[in-house]
């Protein structure tokens, strides 16, 4: 059975602009081979790396909560309009 492939998704284009240069940080490390990594040497990046996208990610979630906020305003404006004209 073969996995399905990785598909890139709209977080990881947008977290690559804020955190690219601890992601390189990160497979830089990686890079330098297994004993590297299991000593725990990259923890520090990863760390930093998980620390930014959690935050590039709670931008994002407040961002779509005041969106839906504001669409829902809408939505309760015009139903409080069609039963004033009903």
């Amino acid at each position: 059975m073969v996995p399905f492939p990785h598909q890139p998704t709209s977080l990881t284009k947008l977290a690559r602009a804020a955190c690219e240069a601890l992601m390189v940080a990160l497979e830089e490390c990686h890079a330098k081979g297994f004993m590297w990594k299991s000593m725990g040497m990259c923890n520090e990046a990863k760390e930093e790396l998980t620390a930014c996208l959690r935050m590039e990610r709670y931008k994002r979630q407040s961002k779509n909560r005041n969106n839906v906020a504001d669409s829902n305003a809408k939505i309760r404006q015009i139903w409080k309009e069609i039963d004033e004209n009903k």
